[in-house]
């Protein structure tokens, strides 16, 4: 079908399916994401007896090997349907979560943590953005907003309903809860996408150049300056969001707070995830991805120092608030700069890298900041640091697209 710009009713009905099918894989990302798996930090130092530094080590370990693994894998997405990748992730994660419940042994955590950070983390955030941003050209930043919001949906209900499963079954019981919930959504993503799109023949009938209209390869997109100047600024959202959510449990204990209270204020992080989401989304659909992203990192500036200055819940809450902001708007500007800058022909190869690599660099957030806390450097002043690094990305980025635009 040929894609063109319609009015925003018309777009949601005609694209039900895929759109819902994205949501879902992404609502159940939050299964493998750092977020939702530091609900069980304390209890799974308890249960093997390890350390901040430890488990941050552990963690550490399984995230780089996902991440090396997800180099591999992610170019499967420009030639294997979407249906049978995403089926495939959500029934992998399901038996790792199955083997959490049965009981890990401590020397195989690393590589349950990594079957959780790959198939979560990796895959089911990698598959939907891929797709949508095969499937939409005029509409990408609207479509990609969409099915993001189930980052926002899972983030703002499973951790709350997890919590207190846990308290009510135990935290190795509650994983089974989580496999059976992948398995409907296994189910669910295959109905949906039973007349799904192909994305060889979406490519040939959407595609869209990058740079001087032009589809850039991995290699050709490798060998850019731009990637490589853009690329700090890139993985410091989720680097910067892993480490603070990880880290939630320390962080509730130096403030005074408890885990529930903390979490209480997810719905207030959703609410403004979604809504900076959407308005993203048709940011970089009205005014292009290029001139959005310089503004992405400045919430993200804001919350961190917040969360190191303020001892209230009050601060809590708008700190999560602010990273909520974040959230949605580099959720829509990165999906949709990608296939802006390098054209979408190769996009799965070229969004491996990116996938890897932010895999690769939010492993290092919660292994820096357990060892960094274990050896008494204040956990505030790590967010002050992340604060100020956030900040100059975004110079950095105002500084480098404004030249590249000047230059194609």
């Amino acid at each position: 079908m040929n894609e063109r710009s319609e009015p925003r009713l018309s777009f949601f009905r005609h694209n039900a399916r895929w759109l819902g099918a994205g949501f879902a894989m992404t609502l159940l990302s939050t299964f493998g994401q750092t977020s939702f798996i530091a609900l069980y930090s304390s209890d799974i130092r308890e249960t093997y007896g390890i350390s901040h530094g430890a488990w941050g080590a552990i963690y550490m370990i399984g995230t780089l090997a996902s991440g090396l693994l997800m180099l591999f894998a992610g170019s499967l997405t420009d030639n294997i349907r979407a249906r049978i990748l995403a089926s495939g992730a959500m029934i992998g994660l399901a038996l790792i979560a199955l083997w959490f419940f049965a009981g890990v042994p401590l020397w195989l955590l690393p590589l349950a943590i990594m079957g959780l950070r790959f198939f979560g983390q990796g895959a089911l955030s990698h598959i939907p953005t891929v797709s949508t941003g095969k499937w939409f050209a005029a509409n990408r930043g609207r479509a990609i907003a969409t099915v993001k919001t189930g980052y926002a949906a899972g983030e703002a209900t499973l951790p709350l309903i997890f919590v207190a499963l846990i308290a009510i079954i135990g935290w190795q019981a509650s994983w089974a809860v989580a496999a059976v919930l992948l398995l409907i959504g296994a189910a669910l993503v295959s109905f949906l996408l039973r007349t799904e799109r192909d994305p060889r023949i979406a490519v040939d009938q959407l595609e869209s150049t990058g740079l001087n209209h032009h589809h850039w390869t991995r290699k050709e997109v490798l060998c850019h300056w731009l990637f490589w100047v853009l690329l700090p600024g890139i993985i410091a959202q989720p680097v910067f969001s892993t480490a603070f959510f990880f880290q939630q449990a320390h962080l509730v204990e130096v403030k005074g707070w408890t885990l529930t209270q903390f979490v209480s204020f997810y719905p207030a992080y959703t609410l403004l995830s979604v809504a900076s989401l959407i308005a993203g989304g048709m940011a970089c659909d009205r005014y292009g991805s290029h001139r959005v992203a310089p503004f992405m990192l400045l919430p993200l500036a804001a919350a961190l120092t917040i969360a190191a200055l303020g001892q209230t819940l009050w601060a809590a809450a708008l700190s999560l608030i602010l990273l909520g902001a974040m959230s949605g708007t580099a959720n829509a500007v990165v999906g949709t700069l990608w296939p802006d800058l390098y054209g979408t022909r190769h996009l799965g190869a070229v969004r491996a890298v990116m996938t890897a690599i932010m895999v690769f660099a939010t492993a290092a957030g919660p292994g820096i900041t357990g060892f960094l806390i274990d050896a008494g450097v204040a956990y505030e002043y790590q967010l002050l640091a992340m604060a100020t690094y956030s900040l100059t990305m975004c110079a950095v980025f105002h500084i480098a697209l404004t030249r590249v635009r000047a230059t194609a």
